[in-house]
């Protein structure tokens, strides 16, 4: 999924981008050079305290929600941001919906214990339900679960915020926070071959904590594990991360656990995914242009169904289901190339994180932008030897130990 459009009009005006493949096949990436990518990180500073420093008014909303962008992606603040974001913060109940939300994606990460009483504030007053969700997330990972707890029991009786009982970001803060959550169904029974048959299948292994790097295997159409060269299974690192870190329900927040249908190969033209192939995804329900509506209603209309017995009612799960029916779309599983070093200091380096994606390592040469090593390109040369990208994909997470996932993990699960 590509970045907001305003960022991305800013990037294309200084860098000349050239994301094709070269006379000798090797995949080339202009802006990955040392020199494109000293002028691109200049310039996104300069747009940030150039947009922060205009007042804030409904005419320049975009300029600072632009800004809002860029310190997520290079994970950036200052002396003088932390001001600005500071006072806008006390006044953000005058501001559109819009402006409210790309406030709060880029808080969530970048603030996270700052503005608990600015966000109880505005989760009482706005009438828009995934705004309502994205406050009621940021009291989460500040542990207020009973003032969160309480909002929800409120404000669901709120015609204005709940105006139907399927809304489902209504329908997922009940699950988390007014039910007991069920425990973990056994991981074997998704690796079964009963689970998807004759179907292509990836399995994203993911943690709860996102910032560890989670590990992706193909599974062939006969329900056979994908092997390497060498005999071994074949996996490669692969994040579920976004830089807002918010829920996988929330628009930009990380990649949803649950289905996802899988329907082909493509290759992007964003200068922040880069031209290795990426494998083509859908949500349950979601509005895409590449995909027939019938085939995103089946999906959602089957989900039920397509989950093992132990699963159909563990709620984790169906966070694919009502991301799709939340209005989320786009994501797909591609490599990239943004500039590693924005994350030098994180726990996922030398992955990078995206608007909700699932994203493999790639690395490009500073000298003359060609690619020089590609995850990527591995899972897709594994996901044509398992039948082709015409299938599903599932995301879940398998546990909360605070370290990458790795093959260790899945092995005794593998019948």
């Amino acid at each position: 999924m590509t970045r907001a459009k305003v960022l991305i009009a800013f990037i294309l005006t200084f860098l000349c981008l050239d994301i094709a493949a070269q006379n000798d096949a090797t995949p080339f990436a202009k802006q990955t050079t040392k020199e494109n990518r000293a002028k691109e990180y200049r310039n996104l500073v300069d747009n940030i305290h150039s947009n922060l420093l205009l007042p804030l008014n409904d005419s320049t909303e975009e300029n600072w929600q632009d800004a809002f962008a860029a310190m997520e992606l290079l994970n950036y603040r200052t002396p003088f941001i932390d001001a600005r974001v500071r006072t806008v913060m006390d006044s953000v109940e005058k501001r559109s919906t819009g402006f409210q939300r790309a406030l709060l994606e880029m808080v969530y990460p970048l603030y996270p214990k700052d503005f608990v009483p600015q966000i109880i504030s505005l989760a009482k007053q706005t009438n828009n339900a995934k705004l309502f969700a994205m406050c009621c997330e940021y009291l989460l990972l500040n542990n207020r679960q009973s003032e969160c707890k309480n909002l929800v029991i409120t404000r669901a009786k709120d015609s204005l915020i709940n105006p139907h009982a399927d809304n489902p970001f209504i329908t997922i803060l009940q699950n988390k926070l007014l039910f007991k959550s069920p425990p973990k169904p056994p991981l074997a029974d998704l690796l079964s071959k009963a689970f998807l048959p004759n179907e292509t299948v990836l399995f994203s292994f993911q943690r709860s904590n996102r910032n560890f790097p989670g590990l992706v295997m193909v599974r062939s159409k006969d329900g056979v594990f994908i092997k390497n060269s060498e005999g071994k299974y074949f996996t490669v690192p692969q994040l579920a991360r976004s830089c807002s870190n918010m829920p996988g329900y929330i628009t930009n927040g990380n990649t949803p656990q649950g289905i996802f249908k899988v329907f082909g190969f493509a290759v992007s033209q964003s200068s922040f995914i880069g031209p290795t192939t990426n494998i083509q995804m859908v949500l349950p329900y979601e509005n895409s242009s590449d995909v027939a509506d019938s085939v995103t209603r089946l999906l959602g209309d089957n989900y039920r169904y397509l989950l093992p017995p132990s699963w159909k009612n563990y709620y984790p799960v169906y966070e694919a289901y009502y991301a799709g029916k939340a209005g989320r779309s786009e994501i797909i599983a591609h490599g990239t190339t943004v500039n590693t070093a924005y994350y030098k200091k994180q726990l996922y380096y030398p992955l990078t994180p995206t608007q909700g994606c699932l994203c493999t390592k790639e690395i490009w040469s500073a000298v003359d932008g060609k690619r020089m090593e590609s995850d990527q390109q591995k899972l897709v040369d594994a996901v044509k030897k398992a039948g082709g990208a015409n299938g599903y994909c599932i995301v879940i997470e398998i546990d909360d130990q605070q370290k990458p996932v790795s093959i260790k993990d899945i092995l005794p699960f593998l019948k």
